[in-house]
């Protein structure tokens, strides 16, 4: 007895120096480290305790240290957080070949579904970016423009429904710009229309239901996936899996044989997906590029449908949260300042005057103080808070004497800088002037809403596309009541800013100016 006794000490003793040695790896290397780490969780205490997103617990460590790069712990993973932007731009760019991996989790070979754009390495990713490119040409975005529009009249339709005729009425901006999202990445991506105004229980909305399911396991996989790799592939073998890409394949495979047993071409993503996946290439010609393609000899040179899937699910899952939130969150800050407001609403009546009482593509695209508006609401609510990078070989810090070792993952808290006075200036208020030329009033190279360099979110101007539609067909048919000042609060799980309650605002209908 005795003897286990002092053997289960010594393993005891042994653990505690082994631990002890793993968090001071940042101080043996004199690196700046932040001091709140906690074991086993790090910095990420937080969100084991419920009380953070992972995105806000990043956030917490930037508001804390000044340094410009600060050594963390994700979990049991050291890692480094970049506060200084001109750094933060520089490893994103300029030094993106000691960082062109993301460092999360995917393994193509045996869990395809997950090889998506936003988790492929190395060639992989550069092949696939190269080819999903020209499904965002500008030719791509105003054939689907049309169906854009459809869609946002289906929403001031229910609207219409929802308010009353005299007097306004609280509605959550946030789940009606989701499913205003959701409806158009249903039919541009898949050419379905799921209507989700008058059928929220359809199968696209119960995929956000899945993907919001939380609890504190499910916190700690989301870490696990984008912090410690390794875990999540010992984990995915073990047989979890992603719900939400299992149910996205079901779709996407229930969509492609009704297309190809009934000759059916559409003009959305989803066809060029399935001429990439026939031909291994995305016609750039706009007029060829929705037909249906072949070989000479008749053959499919086929790529799998779990690599088609997860290029569909990253469209989807990114698509749906930034278009929602950037729309919803634009109405939520002109309700606080009547000023812009009224300015912003002046512009979309005379654009309606100019244009037949219609909002076009090209006409969306000559709104000055809208684009303004989105600058701001990204600036404030950036879709992802944070940006992540692996080091993929040492990397000497600029002006300092530390070096990154390679395989080291590289955090930059994007909330943190577009929040910071010393890049903008009274960052607590909504100012969509310090966007104009007149201006200027902020530092551009700390504003990368979308990321920065070759790994700059591909779909990028189908958001903003989409989320300024959303924002003109609200003012264009209701009034927007002005609220006292507040700030958001967010929900203490996933990645992404989720408003806790939704995003609340007064609407009222509004008679048209233009008929």
């Amino acid at each position: 007895m005795f003897t286990l006794i002092l053997l289960a000490a010594s393993l005891l003793t042994f653990g505690w120096f082994y631990l002890k040695h793993h968090y001071d790896y940042w101080q043996r290397r004199g690196f700046p480290v932040y001091k709140q780490s906690g074991i086993p969780f790090g910095c990420l205490d937080s969100v084991w305790r419920q009380e953070r997103s992972m995105g806000l617990a990043i956030h917490d460590v930037y508001l804390r240290t000044k340094e410009k790069v600060v050594g963390i712990y994700l979990l049991f993973r050291p890692g480094v957080l970049i506060r200084d932007a001109t750094l933060a731009r520089r490893v994103l760019t300029q030094d993106f070949a000691s960082f062109h991996d993301r460092g999360v989790y995917v393994d193509e070979k045996n869990d395809p579904l997950n090889a998506n754009l936003f988790s492929l390495q190395g060639q992989s990713w550069r092949s696939m970016r190269h080819t999903l490119s020209p499904c965002f040409t500008s030719g791509k975005l105003k054939a689907m423009y049309n169906t854009s529009e459809d869609i946002g009249d289906k929403m001031v339709a229910h609207l219409q429904k929802v308010l009353p005729e005299k007097g306004s009425h609280e509605v959550d901006l946030k789940k009606i710009m989701q499913n205003f999202a959701v409806d158009i990445i249903a039919s541009t991506i898949f050419g379905l229309d799921v209507n989700s105004f008058e059928h929220p229980d359809n199968k696209f909305n119960n995929l956000v239901s899945i993907a919001l399911t939380h609890s504190r396991m499910s916190a700690i996989f989301g870490v696990m996936i984008f912090m410690v790799p390794p875990v999540a592939k010992l984990l995915l073998k073990l047989g979890l899996r992603n719900p939400v890409a299992v149910a996205m394949l079901d779709i996407v495979k229930e969509t492609i044989e009704h297309r190809e047993k009934h000759g059916i071409v559409r003009k959305d993503l989803m066809q060029l997906l399935i001429n990439f996946r026939n031909t291994g290439t995305i016609e750039e010609n706009d007029e060829k590029c929705f037909s249906i393609q072949k070989t000479p000899d008749g053959q499919i040179k086929a790529i799998s449908l779990e690599a088609l899937t997860a290029q569909a699910f990253i469209f989807y899952i990114a698509g749906q949260e930034t278009t929602g939130s950037t729309a919803s969150f634009t109405i939520y800050e002109l309700a606080q300042y009547p000023e812009h407001l009224k300015r912003l609403q002046a512009e979309v009546d005379e654009t309606l005057a100019k244009n037949d009482g219609k909002i076009t593509y090209d006409a969306l695209h000559k709104m000055e103080f809208l684009e303004l508006c989105i600058q701001e609401t990204l600036r404030k609510y950036p879709g992802l808070p944070m940006l992540n990078r692996e080091c993929t070989q040492d990397y000497p810090v600029p002006e300092t004497n530390h070096v990154i070792p390679k395989g080291t993952p590289v955090i930059i808290s994007l909330f943190g800088i577009h929040r910071d006075a010393e890049f903008f200036p009274n960052p607590e208020i909504y100012d969509p002037y310090r966007f104009s030329e007149e201006s200027h009033n902020y530092s551009p190279t700390a504003f990368m809403p979308f990321g920065e360099g070759p790994r700059i979110c591909i779909a990028q101007r189908m958001g903003r596309m989409n989320s300024k539609l959303a924002v003109v067909k609200i003012l264009q048919h209701f009034n927007v009541e002005v609220m006292s000042k507040r700030e958001v609060e967010y929900e203490a799980h996933g990645i992404a800013l989720i408003p806790k309650g939704g995003v609340k605002v007064r609407l009222s209908k509004r008679t048209p100016t233009v008929a």
